[in-house]
């Protein structure tokens, strides 16, 4: 399943943050995002999925990579595989309100990453995106 994620940045450095209502990752911290409508852009995906989960509006700047996330079952058996795109996104206006797939939204710096339970590969991907941001 082709999905986003989108690493949204405040000009503080603050990037939005989600944390996952549903399975996979259920509890989890992450950035917005999720599965890529049939017909719709990656960057039309990016914006949706931020709209929905958080309330917020962004503009997306550049796709990062792109990574698979495969999650199995009890008995071994595949039960997601998700082909995640990671986007660079800048923050437009909103503030955080958790919605449909998220429990709890908020901004976060880089440094507060460590003290939450994240996604694998977040804060990697988080500060390889703010070093773009910046440069």
């Amino acid at each position: 399943m082709p999905a986003v994620g989108v690493v949204v940045v405040r000009e503080d450095g603050r990037i939005l943050l989600a944390r996952r209502r549903n399975a996979p990752s259920e509890g989890l911290w992450s950035v917005p995002g999720g599965r890529l409508e049939l017909g719709e852009t990656i960057a039309d995906c990016a914006r949706r999925e931020v709209r929905e989960e958080c309330g917020v509006e962004c503009e997306p700047v550049e796709v990062f990579h792109a990574v698979d996330r495969i999650h199995h079952d009890a008995e071994g058996r595949i039960r997601y595989h998700y082909i995640i795109v990671d986007i660079l996104a800048t923050w437009v206006s909103g503030e955080p309100v958790p919605a449909t797939d998220a429990s709890e939204v908020g901004w976060f710096l880089l440094d507060e990453l460590p003290a939450l339970q994240t996604t694998t590969g977040l804060a990697e991907v988080a500060r390889a995106l703010l070093e773009r941001a910046h440069a």
